[in-house]
C-alpha cells in the first residue's frame, strides 16, 4: 500500500484528488492540508510515501514547505502539482528536493502513476516541463538586439508601455510594436513577461 497526502488549498482540487486516492485499490489518503503550514506540523508524524503538493500556496509556499519537509521525510517523495511551467519554479521544486513536477490538468491516472513511478525509484515531469528544462540546456546564441531594439527593450524593463516608449524615442507606437515584434523573435519568447525575465537575467540591457 502507497500512503500519500495531498497539500492544496483549493478546497474542490484538494477533495478531488483525495477521492481519486481513497477510490484506488492500493492507495491509502494518510491527510489532506490546505497549507503548507498544516502540512509542516502534522506530515513529520503522519510519514507519507508519497505528498502531492501545490506550489501556489497561502502563506509559505509549496517549495518552501518542500524544503522544511524533506530532512525530516527522508523516504518521502513529493510531487508538485501546479499550473506554473516556469523555469525557475521547475528548479527551485527540484533543488528543495521534489521528485515529480505535473501540471494541474494532469488526469488521475497520470498522478496515480507519478506517484507510483516515484515510490519505484524514478521520478516524473509532465513532456511540457520537460522540454522546458531541455531548452534551459541549450547553448544560447547571441541574441544580435540592435542598438534601438536594446533601448526598447530596456524600457519595457522599466515597465513603460508603448506609448511612453514611442514618446521617448519620438517613434510612433506601430514601430514599437516592429521593434518588440523583432525582439520577441531574436530572444525566442512570446510575452512581454518572458522578454523581461531573459533581458534581466541574462543582463541584456
Amino acid at each position: 500500500m502507497i500512503t500519500v497526502a495531498v497539500v492544496e488549498d483549493d478546497r474542490g482540487a484538494r477533495e478531488a484528488i483525495c477521492a481519486v486516492i481513497d477510490a484506488t485499490d492500493g492507495f491509502v489518503l494518510r491527510g489532506a492540508y490546505a497549507s503548507a503550514e498544516e502540512a509542516i506540523t502534522a506530515l513529520p508524524d503522519a510519514e507519507p510515501d508519497a505528498v502531492l503538493m501545490d506550489i501556489q500556496l497561502p502563506g509559505l509556499s509549496g517549495i518552501e514547505c518542500v524544503r522544511k519537509l524533506k530532512d525530516q521525510l527522508l523516504d518521502t517523495d513529493f510531487i508538485m502539482l501546479t499550473a506554473m511551467d516556469d523555469e525557475e519554479s521547475v528548479f527551485r521544486s527540484l533543488g528543495a528536493g521534489a521528485t515529480g513536477y505535473l501540471h494541474k490538468h494532469a488526469t488521475p491516472q497520470e498522478i496515480l502513476d507519478a506517484i507510483r513511478e516515484v515510490r519505484g525509484g524514478g521520478s516524473v515531469i509532465s513532456p511540457g516541463i520537460a522540454r522546458l528544462l531541455v531548452r534551459s540546456f541549450q547553448p544560447k546564441s547571441e541574441p544580435g538586439l540592435s542598438d534601438r531594439e536594446t533601448e526598447v527593450l530596456a524600457r519595457l524593463c522599466n515597465g513603460e508601455n508603448y506609448r511612453s516608449i514611442a514618446d521617448a524615442l519620438f517613434i510612433s507606437t506601430n514601430t514599437v510594436k516592429a521593434h518588440i515584434k523583432s525582439i520577441y523573435v531574436k530572444l525566442h519568447v512570446h510575452t512581454r513577461a518572458e522578454a523581461v525575465r531573459l533581458a534581466m537575467r541574462d543582463r541584456l540591457v
